[in-house]
């Protein structure tokens, strides 16, 4: 299993960006996957998270109407819209698969795959 995460880059407060995370080996449509983010020099943190049916998605309260999961099932590639950016966003973001261990979705170590991360700077 593959999880290739793209799209970060440089934005001004108050911007959007769309992160992408491409599976392989997995299909996004039959699994939990969930974005998660490590600001510099703090633990990472769950950000959104989308069940596998697609009908459900959760968000950290900080992003709430703010950033939006959501998934192309035919590209087996799930998105992080992220809008009304703030410099507090600045981070790395991750994407990962859930490993249906029973875990909270919420916890880093319930994913048993990883994307390798995209930096996503905000700046003021």
């Amino acid at each position: 299993v593959q999880l290739q995460a793209s799209g970060g880059g440089l934005a001004q407060a108050g911007g959007s960006l769309r992160l992408s995370c491409a599976a392989s080996g997995r299909t996004v449509s039959t699994n939990l996957m969930g974005w998660f983010r490590q600001a510099p020099g703090k633990e990472r943190e769950f950000v959104a998270a989308l069940s596998h049916s697609g009908s459900n998605t959760y968000y950290t309260d900080s992003v709430k109407g703010r950033f939006t999961i959501s998934r192309d099932s035919a590209k087996n590639t799930v998105y992080l819209q992220m809008s009304s950016l703030k410099p507090e966003d600045t981070a790395v973001y991750y994407c990962a698969a859930y490993a249906y261990a029973g875990g909270s979705m919420y916890a880093q170590n319930s994913y048993d795959y990883w994307g390798q991360g995209t930096l996503v700077t905000v700046s003021s």
